[in-house]
């Protein structure tokens, strides 16, 4: 439990770093004049959108563990860490391919209205859910709802109250830096992530 409460804090916590889910936002912004209030309110209903599709895959993906807990108990604990490994050693595989949701300010500038931008930037994010963090959810079917809730709370504060930090910061100035080490290195720093907790969890539970 304790394993895998760390990682989504963590990868909560990174996921609001990627610069992909928050640099755009403050570009547009500036682009389309839009105000402070009016850019934090567009950052709000990006993010909870983006946490809506991530939080129902990782339901689903719970109770999918639930039922593979429940038949196989004997190998969970044992297919905890080694899922989370295997999981990890793939996200660093593959964490130079990292895609998330991007904003093109040359497509979002030939929208004619305002609704029609953050309604379609809005559907982008939905269909973009965060799969970072939804191996955790699989893994937490080992346990009851309540932790489920928790791991739902804490993805959920971190990831909006992170985006929404992050463009308030950006918004007064620091949109210009280069933040193309940190957006490159998502991939990998998660999956050191999962293979640490995947190697935390043999250990403790």
């Amino acid at each position: 439990m304790i394993s895998i409460f760390t990682g989504t804090l963590l990868i909560s916590i990174l996921h609001a770093l990627i610069p992909s889910h928050w640099l755009p936002i403050t570009a547009l912004s500036h682009s389309l004049k839009w105000t402070k209030r009016e850019t934090l309110l567009v950052t709000l209903y990006l993010g909870i959108s983006h946490v809506a599709s991530t939080l129902l895959l990782g339901t689903i993906l719970y109770f999918l563990g639930k039922q593979i807990e429940q038949n196989y108990s004997q190998y969970f604990e044992v297919a905890v860490p080694i899922g989370l490994i295997i999981i990890g050693v793939i996200f660093i595989y593959r964490h130079h391919t990292h895609h998330h949701f991007h904003i093109d300010e040359k497509e979002a500038r030939n929208k004619r209205t305002k609704f029609q931008i953050v309604s379609s930037f809005m559907l982008l994010m939905f269909l973009s859910p965060c799969l970072e963090v939804e191996a955790y959810f699989l893994l937490a079917g080992q346990y009851t709802i309540w932790f489920l809730l928790l791991l739902v709370a804490t993805y959920t504060i971190l990831t909006i109250g992170g985006m929404l930090l992050w463009v308030s910061i950006a918004l007064k100035g620091l949109k210009h830096a280069n933040w193309h080490r940190i957006e490159h290195n998502a991939g990998l720093i998660t999956g050191v992530i999962l293979i640490l907790t995947g190697i935390f969890s043999f250990f403790v539970h």
